[in-house]
């Protein structure tokens, strides 16, 4: 493990602390001091400090390259990375000092290094503009924090499984009523169930592992917008960073934001499918329905009233998704009119993405905790999905095995749910009575006997659960194997 590396692992916020003032580091060009108003309009410290492990990786790649090309001294190279070194280890410690004139944390670290290296230091950014860093730095923050996103969809998936294998363990296997429009209609498997929202979640980590893919480009080298006239190798600089590829335009290189855009795309949509099992957990656990409780470390209680339990974590994930929908909708708002190549709009890319990703992080987290020990209720649960009108289809497809055309099947059974419903008898006794079904058909109401039927490769029975359950664990390590 680089320096880097390790040091990344022990980021955490960092003094905001300003010592002293001096120019800015683009500031040859002016005559005047930038305006207080300016600053405080166009400044990123707040927000991208976040980038110093990622900004300082990139300029250990760029330092090398220049040495490795004969631009730099190896002499001047030791004293650079000496310094950058030195930074990281500022930074990890959280001794690191701002000064007022550091507008991003690419300008703080350039201004540091050149005081620690002297000379040399103000060489570190020959052949490199902020447009190609900046881009750089948030290409290798996004491959390292991406796959932790990535990773907390998977453990939840796994957590998802779990549940679903003990679900299947119990004697008889747990079943519930399965719904349409919110409304009973036929008994799934809990197992079933569970694993439809782990199958929802996996598809999230392949579009996670497709953007991973289309991001792992090294846009350094590209400099502001027309790559240099100096003998760099942006080659050598993507393979020191751990980069696929190189930029192949350097315009596209500069202003590229896709790969941020599909990101947030890729959270939003995760967020949809956490906002879907919130919502049924927030169902599960009333008192109405009384499928799930909560435990008590992953549930709130009322400041008024004494009784409540509340599941603020399902409520959240649902709350939140709007939050992802919305920074989605905010980036892609910002790149839609902007001309080539880089434009100071680019800015606003990164609080919509470090907001995202920190918070779906927590949601994946609270969601494993949450279901992880969350507690069935599976007599509520089987009652629902023994009640007599969800084994109506079973009837009809009985009837079509015994010859008669589907659409007939369904109005005779629906003639015999009209009935029981208006006289208030049993839908059995009216099944067992009918010309054409009789005792046989009326077998089928007996407990579980209508979900062992269901036969169906992916289906909600039980003699292809465990068909679906191997399809599962080796979608899960395929997926593993990706990262």
């Amino acid at each position: 493990m680089s320096l880097v590396e390790s040091l990344v692992e022990k980021e955490s916020a960092m003094s905001d602390k300003n010592v002293s003032k001096g120019a800015a580091l683009w500031h040859g060009r002016f005559d005047t001091s930038p305006a207080e108003s300016l600053v405080a309009y166009t400044e990123s410290l707040s927000f991208d400090k976040r980038l110093w492990a990622d900004d300082i990786a990139g300029s250990h790649a760029h330092v090398s390259m220049l040495v490795t090309v004969g631009i730099l001294t190896p002499a001047d190279g030791v004293a650079i990375l000496g310094a950058l070194d030195q930074v990281a280890e500022e930074f990890a410690a959280q001794e690191f000092i701002f000064e007022p004139t550091d507008e991003d944390i690419h300008t703080a670290i350039e201004r540091r290094v050149t005081q620690l290296a002297g000379e040399p230091g103000a060489r570190i950014h020959t052949g490199r503009s902020r447009n190609d860093q900046v881009a750089t730095a948030l290409r290798l923050w996004c491959k390292r924090e991406i796959r932790r996103v990535r990773t907390g969809v998977l453990d939840l998936v796994e957590v998802l499984d779990t549940r679903a294998d003990e679900a299947d363990a119990q004697v008889p296997p747990i079943r519930l009523p399965g719904y349409t429009h919110l409304q009973h209609a036929q008994p799934v498997l809990l197992s079933h169930h569970l694993r439809a929202h782990a199958w929802a979640l996996l598809r999230d980590a392949d579009r996670l592992g497709d953007a991973l893919a289309r991001l792992d480009v090294s846009p350094l080298g590209a400099g502001a917008l027309a790559g240099s006239s100096l003998p760099l190798d942006p080659q050598f600089s993507a393979t020191q960073m751990g980069f696929a590829s190189v930029f192949a335009n350097s315009l596209d290189a500069v202003s590229d934001r896709d790969f941020v855009a599909e990101i947030l795309f890729d959270i939003a949509l995760i967020g949809v499918h956490l906002s879907r099992i919130g919502e049924e957990w927030v169902l599960w656990t009333s008192a109405e329905f009384g499928f799930a409780s909560l435990d008590d470390a992953f549930a709130t209680g009322s400041s008024m009233l004494p009784q409540k339990k509340n599941a603020d974590i399902a409520e959240l994930a649902r709350g939140k998704t709007g939050r992802f929908i919305g920074n989605l909708t905010s980036v892609l708002s910002m790149l839609k009119g902007l001309p080539l190549a880089y434009n100071r709009d680019l800015q606003e890319d990164k609080e919509p993405l470090f907001d995202s990703v920190d918070q779906v992080l927590r949601a994946l987290l609270a969601l494993q905790g949450m279901i992880s020990t969350a507690t069935f209720n599976a007599s509520v649960m089987s009652s629902g999905a023994d009640a007599e009108a969800l084994v109506a289809t079973d009837v009809a497809e009985w009837l079509v095995h015994k010859g008669m055309p589907f659409r007939q099947a369904h109005g005779v059974v629906g003639a015999i749910v009209r009935d029981a419903i208006a006289t208030g008898r049993p839908m059995v006794e009216l099944v067992r009575e009918h010309s054409d079904l009789g005792d046989e058909a009326a077998q089928l109401f007996d407990t579980g006997v209508a979900l062992e039927r269901r036969s169906t490769s992916g289906g909600a029975g039980p003699l292809v659960s465990g068909e679906q359950r191997e399809r599962l664990h080796v979608r899960i390590q395929q997926l593993k194997a990706r990262s």
